[in-house]
């Protein structure tokens, strides 16, 4: 795993919504600090404290700190066709900042998994061997990787969702609540599997598995 896993410094979360409710949880279970929140919206309501964490202001707060000496958690939801996650992280690394990859004690992780900075593990995660997890992206609640799955930066693997063996997942793809990635198929750039759906062949990039007939669109240049 990446060495960026183990690293002590306390941490700050970005954001303060539902996904982040779940890493402050995930970080308390695996011993780590909290040093405070950065939420605009909390700063703007006067709210000084986040489920028992300091509220430090909005993003701008950040400059208080220097780069060395915390952490980051990426605490802003994974919202289909959004990129606000992915920018936040992007800007916040140029910075600077590392986003040390967070692992929950129930999950298991098998030595040989690669994973890169800002990666998110979920409780009950199952990772096989000799799989590797993109910079940024999360797999969430009990998803199963089998081995020599491949998922790139920026993507999100939704609660339940299961990727057999061999499976890759291009950046910035989304793999719903649920579904399930037959081995060896590729989940194309940008490509969503919607919930509950099984994909049997290939996703082109930018498409869209809608559902259990196996449709698929594609997005619009536009």
């Amino acid at each position: 795993m990446s060495a960026s896993d183990a690293d002590g410094r306390p941490l700050v979360m970005i954001g303060a919504g539902g996904h982040a409710k779940v890493l402050h949880a995930l970080a308390l279970a695996a011993g780590r600090v909290i040093a405070g929140v950065c939420d605009p919206k909390l700063a703007e309501k006067g709210v000084t404290r986040w489920r028992g964490v300091p509220v430090l202001g909005g993003d701008d707060a950040l400059e208080r700190f220097d780069p060395a000496t915390v952490g980051l958690i990426n605490g802003i939801g994974q919202i289909v066709r959004s990129d606000l996650r992915q920018l936040a992280y992007l800007r916040l690394r140029r910075a600077g900042f590392i986003f040390p990859a967070l692992v929950h004690p129930s999950a298991w992780v098998a030595p040989t998994v690669r994973l890169a900075q800002g990666v998110q593990i979920m409780a009950g995660v199952v990772i096989q061997p000799d799989c590797c997890v993109g910079e940024n992206s999360i797999i969430n609640t009990r998803v199963s990787l089998d081995h020599d799955c491949e998922v790139g930066a920026h993507a999100h693997i939704a609660p339940g969702a299961t990727l057999c063996g061999g499976v890759c997942v291009h950046d910035g793809a989304f793999v719903g609540s649920g579904a399930v990635v037959l081995p060896g198929v590729i989940v194309g750039y940008g490509a969503i599997v919607a919930a509950g759906t099984t994909l049997t062949r290939n996703l082109d990039r930018g498409s869209t598995l809608l559902g259990a007939a196996a449709r698929t669109k594609v997005r619009s240049a536009s």
